[in-house]
């Protein structure tokens, strides 16, 4: 599991600084392309710590079902 909380944590991280930083150029050139790339990725983020959460509960529920 210490493997799978690094990579999630990583793409957590790519995925919420693209969205900041994409948000962030929206509001400095007033494009709204990256309005939509901001948004596209925070609901990747989003995603990506949701998926994350799952994983984590339904181990724990498997693990004590396995050693009970």
């Amino acid at each position: 599991m210490i493997v799978f909380r690094w990579i999630i944590g990583i793409i957590f991280a790519l995925l919420a600084a693209g969205s900041v930083l994409s948000l962030l150029l929206f509001l400095a050139l007033d494009i709204p392309l990256w309005l939509e790339r901001a948004r596209s990725l925070r609901r990747g983020t989003y995603l990506a710590g949701l998926t994350w959460f799952n994983i984590e509960v339904w181990g724990r529920v498997v693990w004590t079902l396995i050693h009970w």
